[in-house]
């Protein structure tokens, strides 16, 4: 086995030179103070003290840079594991508990062995049948989870631990009257300045911006009023080691929760990366990614790091401030690193109210308005997807919905794949070159005693019911029992399809016809081979060409019917 192949990171590291590591040094600072103020708000998110939020962002895109294959990529902490983390782990045990943290750790490292062995069993193709709809659905409704989880901080109505979505909302309707103006003015002032800044200068880093004016108008209050909360001081120091809980009884605990937190950071991490790499022109190697992510929280899982994955706003920064090599993501890291080493003490003037404007906007963000209104508009079935995973996210348990979208994707694809286009052809004897066209295309004679149809999709275990009725309606009702499929568009053909495919042909070969195939792919052919499906049905059922196929299943036709047929499809018939 190559060195490259276990270490993926020999591939890139020979393009570093003077002029990649000055792009990645000033990337990796850009991304350094956009990852500090989102850090802190998703560790508050996962009901994390605020500093794991910080390490996670110090360990995860180091560990993902150097196993994965995206050159643009920046993993770390995101809004929707956060979200599912929390919800995961709030069922066992108190919010902000050692407790609490040690099952964090175990998840983490549980959903990091799901994500290895999916990548070392080549499973990245897996991505492809999920629907992007689901993810769009799941950060939607997650988006408005978080925004209703903050809106206690910022008004200063009291909700109780644990309480669901709609009785969220009840509490805070009910308790109305008592909504604090010190707070909603602090985290309007952050809310404001972020986006204002955002706009004035967008390269400017915002939500930093918006949290030092929430700690000063906080400060100024303060002389006001006593009900005022900050987030308290984050320790100024590097990761320190951590050790998940790895007894058998918590493992089952949590293994179905770390599933979802795997699956839906596999999915993140592989849609951010093909969505970058479509501007950079850069190929992804799913599996590596899957290989890079579970590398990272396993890794992480011991240096007090929670789930992450794939960050969409750092990643596009990333590539957007010039990023050359996954470098820039380290860079990243060990500059948020040092940042933290010399402003972490500052964290404990930021009040939680001014947290929870951030965590607004981060929440606002997410929301994306554009395909959801595309969705809506084109595509029942999306659109069915779209409504089911933001429903079950807002109603449901998260990584239920996660599941319960997941499934959706699988019955569409497999919805589609199942009823494959079988147009009828037919020959054009105007066009000088005799081509074999759809006749819904142009009305043609057809051959009353050879149907010509053609498959346009694999023929397997899913697809092959709906290919057998429209078998059955050319021999039974059209009554005509000689059938050749033009094969050209099947990419497999399984078992099951190889048989009902011969039961078939003996069908019509009592009715005095046959089932023939002519360009069927090499791959499909030497499998047709193997299985011995050309045997049983015989060679003289499989053609090269179109023209030796007509030529050859001329000589079985019924030759009386020839002598009055008037249509003189093929040559065969002059």
């Amino acid at each position: 086995m190559k060195l490259d192949v276990i270490f993926p990171f020999l591939t890139w590291i020979k393009f570093i030179n003077k002029t990649t590591i000055k792009a990645d040094l000033i990337a990796g600072l850009t991304g350094a103070v956009i990852v500090l103020p989102q850090g802190v708000a998703f560790a508050t998110i996962a009901g994390l003290p605020p500093e794991y939020g910080l390490y996670t962002a110090m360990v995860t895109p180091i560990i993902a840079a150097l196993f994965g294959s995206s050159f643009h990529l920046v993993s770390g902490p995101t809004t929707a594991i956060s979200i599912v983390v929390f919800s995961a782990i709030s069922h066992h045990a108190s919010v902000g508990t050692p407790e609490f943290v040690s099952l964090t750790l175990t998840l983490t490292f549980l959903a990091g062995i799901y994500q290895l062995a999916f990548g070392i069993a080549r499973l990245g193709t897996l991505v492809n049948f999920v629907s992007h709809t689901v993810v769009i659905g799941f950060t939607a409704g997650a988006a408005i989870l978080i925004a209703t989880s903050q809106l206690k901080h910022i008004t200063g109505i009291f909700v109780p631990k644990g309480e669901s979505f709609l009785h969220t909302w009840i509490d805070l309707y009910m308790d109305i009257g008592s909504v604090n103006p010190y707070l909603v003015t602090i985290a309007l002032a952050t809310l404001l300045t972020a986006i204002m800044s955002k706009k004035i200068m967008p390269k400017a880093p915002n939500l930093l911006l918006g949290m030092i004016v929430g700690s000063v108008t906080a400060l100024y209050f303060q002389g006001f009023t006593d009900t005022i909360k900050l987030v308290g001081e984050i320790p100024a120091h590097l990761p320190p080691l951590s050790m998940p809980n790895f007894s058998l009884e918590t493992i089952k605990m949590l293994a179905p929760e770390a599933f979802a937190v795997a699956l839906l950071g596999l999915i993140e991490a592989v849609s951010i990366s093909r969505a970058v790499a479509t501007k950079s022109n850069q190929r992804i190697d799913s599996n590596q990614e899957f290989i890079g992510q579970g590398m990272s929280n396993i890794c992480g899982s011991f240096m007090s790091c929670y789930a992450g994955s794939g960050s969409f706003t750092r990643s596009g920064v990333n590539y957007e401030a010039g990023a050359k090599t996954p470098m820039s993501a380290i860079f990243a890291a060990m500059a948020l690193m040092a940042i933290v080493l010399l402003v972490a003490p500052l964290t404990a003037y930021l009040p939680i109210a001014a947290m929870g404007g951030v965590i607004l906007l981060v929440a606002y963000s997410l929301i994306d308005f554009k395909h959801i209104g595309q969705i809506l508009s084109f595509s029942k079935s999306e659109s069915a997807i779209l409504l089911t995973t933001f429903l079950a996210t807002l109603f449901l348990e998260l990584e239920f919905a996660i599941y319960l979208g997941v499934l959706l994707s699988l019955i569409l694809f497999l919805a589609k794949t199942s009823t494959p286009r079988i147009p009828t052809l037919s020959v054009d004897t105007d066009n000088g070159s005799r081509k074999f066209i759809n006749i819904n295309k142009k009305p043609l004679n057809q051959c009353p005693q050879l149907k010509i149809i053609r498959v346009d999709m694999s023929i397997y275990f899913g697809s092959i019911n709906h290919i057998q009725k429209r078998l059955a309606q050319i021999s039974d009702i059209e009554r005509v029992h000689h059938i050749l499929i033009i094969a050209s568009g099947i990419n497999f053909i399984d078992l099951a399809g190889e048989d009902v495919l011969a039961s078939e042909n003996q069908r019509l070969k009592s009715k005095g016809g046959g089932l023939y195939f002519v360009g069927l792919k090499s791959s499909v052919y030497e499998f047709a081979a193997k299985s011995l499906f050309i045997k049983h049905l015989g060679n003289d059922h499989f053609f090269d060409t179109k023209s030796q196929a007509i030529q050859s299943i001329y000589q079985r036709l019924d030759h009386k019917v020839c002598d009055h047929c008037t249509s003189k499809v093929f040559n065969e018939c002059e």
